[in-house]
């Protein structure tokens, strides 16, 4: 992973080693991703250094995922999670609360790519990260809208747009109920779509409320929808309802005044926009009817339009994964030993690129035609190369079946390094992991001992 630096050959070198050891080891311990005395201390100056910054970081998962965007019609996906540590967790000094108001902790807002058609996950976009004052802040009525944390879902949106928007076929940015804000919709830049899962009933420009106007619209058609597990509750299929159409909203009591003078000037007094009304007539018994209600700038009037405005926003679970694999269910962020919090926020910067790499190697095992790219530099394709040339046999079985330089030509190689026998089942994701971090070593020592005299390419 190039440009973990800033700019100095030696410092990329060791960002980039440190980030594959995250990933090819499933851990945040420097100790295990270290994998000895010296790893360990070598990893330790990389965060310690004045020069490795949080935007650093974040600026070289940002560029190569705009490379993987180009041409692909993208769904960027926001959410806020929050790590947090237990009161126990001593030394934790220049924390502020976690979101229990108690306990030191502190908030990552990622923005991940998602290709709108096949949902794999194309990269990490940006993030913030953050910690809150100790102190009382004032009331959230008198704060301009910039002020507030939740300007970060405005944040996220022109940070997508930047990095995505000149690339992209499409761009439409997800968000959950928190990103219903009506300056998130009025300050879009101009190009990128939104779809943002309503949470409130909002006032309509002609009079009345939005629930109960849409309350009265045709059924335009029905969907199956899969609802994913959660705690105590299995996944499930919901038969739903589809209604949808366009309605004119009023700016907030106080709008005008929730941000800058220059703010408030993007939002004007009324805003149009299309919603999809989802809606399980007959849930199974003792469970709770699905209801969703989503706000997009898009046009929707047919009933194909709804359904794929329903698809798009069920691509917001991918970033739910993302968080699963940044905490103890994956690379364990949340327990992490790091305590000083610029050294603990540029390791969260790489465990959240790590965290999305992941979830790329699982995508990976399905190949298709999507470029290397996606998951490894392709400047590292002549080492690559040859590393699978070393695992091909005589037979046309052993050898490599895929294209050169896309994911299934990766995946066979990584799969092979990990102890593929070709023979039988698909490799497992053990197989893919033992094999990442074998070519993730080989490759990083390349990279740290070899970088200028890289083989020609084939």
């Amino acid at each position: 992973m190039e440009g973990l630096g800033p700019g100095d050959v030696r410092t990329e070198a060791r960002g980039a080693w440190l980030f594959e050891r995250i990933v090819s080891t499933g851990s945040v311990v420097l100790s295990a991703v270290g994998g000895s005395e010296a790893g360990t201390a070598s990893a330790h100056r990389y965060l310690n250094s004045p020069r490795t910054t949080v935007r650093g970081i974040l600026g070289a998962f940002g560029a190569r995922t705009a490379r993987a965007c180009r041409g692909r019609a993208v769904v960027a996906v926001q959410d806020t999670s929050e790590i947090s540590f237990t009161p126990a967790a001593a030394g934790r000094h220049g924390l502020g609360p976690g979101g229990n108001g108690r306990n030191p902790g502190f908030f990552l807002h990622p923005v991940i790519a998602v290709d709108a058609a096949d949902g794999a996950v194309l990269g990490l976009v940006d993030a913030e990260i953050w910690t809150r004052a100790a102190d009382r802040v004032a009331p959230r009525a008198g704060r301009a809208l910039e002020a507030k944390e939740s300007f970060r879902w405005i944040t996220g949106v022109r940070t997508a747009t930047a990095c995505l928007g000149a690339v992209a076929e499409s761009l439409i940015v997800v968000a959950d109920q928190e990103g219903d804000l009506y300056g998130h919709f009025a300050r879009r830049p101009g190009g990128t779509d939104l779809l943002v899962r309503a949470r409130h009933d909002r006032a309509l420009a002609g009079g009345g409320l939005m629930r109960a106007h849409a309350a009265g619209w045709p059924v335009l058609g029905e969907d199956t929808v899969t609802i994913p597990a959660r705690p105590g509750q299995p996944e499930r299929t919901a038969q739903v309802t589809l209604r949808a159409g366009a309605l004119t909203f009023a700016r907030p009591d106080g709008g005008a005044a929730q941000g800058t003078a220059q703010g408030a000037a993007h939002e004007p007094p009324t805003l149009g926009l299309h919603l999809v009304v989802v809606e399980e007539p007959e849930p199974p018994r003792g469970r709770t009817p699905l209801c969703w209600r989503l706000l997009t700038t898009r046009p929707v009037t047919q009933a194909a339009a709804a359904r794929e405005m329903v698809r798009l926003y069920r691509l917001r679970w991918r970033i739910e994964e993302v968080f699963r694999a940044l905490k103890r269910d994956g690379l364990g962020l949340d327990a992490t030993q790091v305590r000083v919090p610029d050294k603990l926020f540029r390791l969260a910067a790489l465990a959240l690129g790590a965290a999305v790499r992941i979830l790329q190697l699982v995508d990976a095992r399905a190949g298709g035609g999507r470029p290397m790219g996606d998951v490894l530099d392709e400047a590292g394709l002549p080492w690559v190369a040859a590393l699978g040339r070393a695992k091909e046999g005589s037979t046309v079985r052993l050898r490599n079946p895929h294209t050169p330089g896309t994911l299934a030509w990766l995946a066979w190689i990584v799969a092979r390094h990990g102890g593929w026998n070709v023979a039988g089942k698909p490799p497992g994701p053990k197989i893919m992991a033992r094999g990442w971090q074998t070519l993730s070593a080989m490759l990083a020592g390349a990279l740290i001992h070899d970088r200028e005299s890289l083989p020609s390419r084939p």
